[in-house]
């Protein structure tokens, strides 16, 4: 079944390159009646919670069969030939990969795009028409890219001043723009904005879907407030409290909004007893509290709890801990209950920050973080689960980048505010099953990086070895 991508891994692991994986040494299985008959590099790990080693004879291989079975992974990055800050991503059913780019007062952020698979990349604006070497939001604090699933809707939405707040669309992949449409706006400042799209199962609309913002305060009592459109991004409601009113409310932060195709929405967010996902299931006018665990508090610094909604409606939760490990659990029920958490970090992580989570296929998911092994430089990590419903789900963990090529060298990066990844990174995943997380490389002047499978097992489609496309690494980060 493998018998390509085996010899391809091969040949890339035992020849000398000049890009990420050039000096990498190789762990071979000796062939056997087991799901681990092929070689894979010392990037990619085969695990279960807490770090066990899933290629262990002693622990039995029963399990790993359907779709818990390990397929061959390995992992990349593509320089995207700008800086970054607080990178976000979407795909379109097109092919079209879209990456935020900061550029800050008198310039505003832009959306860069590949319609190759991240081997080249083009600055697609929007530019102001009249000064094109601006945006037409010339200004922004936090730029955020987002797809909306349903309608291949590219959209942008800019925080200007951490006062207004405006949002632009393109149904061409970047060719052409809406103007800028302001977002409804009244608390100060407006903080960590994030959008998300659901179909408008309710026909509450005049839209095929409805667009839900939320926005940080800056107060933990206020909590995160948000508002939804109706009629495609054009106009907004007022805001409103983003969890139920009159329960209280101990932080203000969140984590990026998810749509469900059953017409709900979540936000991760800590509650008062723990890490926790607020529901809605009319459009995000009124939200429910959902504590996921009281057994796995989160890290004092972090603020993420990242959520996704596979096809089937499946909800996933992803948060970094009190012992700044990654943890991920998932609900059936739309969060109502949840499953234990496990910790989803290969043996020797030692910390990890800035987790995301995307979901592919029913059960399918990906989730990208910076870890570090000595608490002296940071890596960028993917992990996908292919069978999240599994009693004893098989994680695939792959660093993105080689071990002499880190992406930050600050001892505190994952645990505070560092350099390109500011506060939060993106991860999502295209209609091949192939995904995609955006990163920064620090140590190449926030260069935004987009970082992918070489190869890896589809998480959208049936479950198949995905093709391979070349390796990327420092080679590919070049600026415009």
């Amino acid at each position: 079944m493998f018998r390509g991508v085996i010899l391809t891994l091969l040949l890339l692991l035992s020849a000398p390159l000049s890009g990420c994986f050039g000096d990498e040494e190789t762990v071979e299985v000796i062939p056997d009646a087991n799901p681990f008959s092929f070689t894979y590099a010392n990037t990619t790990w085969y695990h279960y919670g807490g770090g066990v080693d899933a290629n262990n004879a002693s622990l039995g291989w029963n399990n790993l069969t359907g779709n818990n079975t390990p397929f061959p992974a390995l992992a990349t990055y593509y320089g995207i030939g700008a800086t970054t800050f607080e990178p976000t991503i979407g795909v379109t059913s097109r092919g079209g990969i879209h990456f935020s780019s900061y550029g800050g007062t008198g310039s505003g952020s832009m959306t860069y795009t590949s319609m190759d698979q991240g081997q080249t990349w083009t600055n697609m604006g929007p530019f102001n028409p009249l000064v094109t070497s601006m945006g037409q939001v010339p200004s922004s604090n936090d730029p955020y890219i987002y797809v909306d699933p349903w309608t291949d809707r590219l959209v942008k939405f800019d925080m200007h001043a951490l006062t207004a707040m405006f949002v632009e669309y393109s149904d061409d992949d970047g060719k052409t723009w809406s103007i800028p449409f302001t977002a409804e706006g009244y608390y100060l400042p407006q903080d960590h904005q994030s959008i998300a799209s659901m179909p408008d199962v309710n026909g509450i609309g005049n839209n095929e879907v409805i667009y839900v913002f939320c926005i940080n305060t800056g107060s933990s009592a206020l909590g995160p407030q948000c508002s939804r459109s109706l009629d495609g991004a054009h106009t907004w409601d007022v805001q409103r409290p983003g969890y139920p009113i009159g329960v209280a409310q101990c932080s203000g932060l969140h984590a990026h909004v998810a749509g469900s195709v059953d017409g709900s929405v979540y936000r991760g967010n800590p509650s008062c007893d723990g890490p926790a996902v607020y529901r809605s299931i009319d459009g995000g006018y009124t939200w429910t509290e959902h504590t996921i665990t009281t057994n796995a508090s989160m890290a004092s610094n972090s603020h993420e709890i990242a959520t996704a909604v596979d096809s089937a409606g499946g909800l996933h939760a992803f948060w970094i801990a009190v012992d700044n490990k990654p943890y991920y659990a998932n609900s059936k029920d739309k969060g109502d209950t949840w499953s234990d958490p496990i910790d989803v970090a290969p043996a020797g992580i030692r910390g990890t920050g800035y987790p995301t989570i995307y979901a592919g296929e029913d059960g399918r998911v990906a989730f990208a973080y910076i870890g570090t092994w000595e608490d002296e430089t940071w890596d960028g990590f993917m992990g996908v689960i292919t069978d999240a419903w599994n009693d004893k789900p098989l994680i695939t963990t792959t660093q993105v980048n080689s071990h002499d090529d880190p992406l930050d060298e600050d001892p505190t990066c994952g645990y505070a505010r560092c350099g390109g990844f500011g506060d939060f990174i993106d991860i999502e995943i295209d209609d091949e099953g192939r995904p995609w997380a955006a990163m920064a490389n620090d140590l190449f002047g926030q260069s935004g990086i987009a970082t992918t499978y070489v190869t890896g097992p589809a998480l959208f489609g049936e479950l198949r070895q995905l093709p391979e496309i070349p390796l990327g690494g420092p080679d590919t980060i070049y600026f415009e």
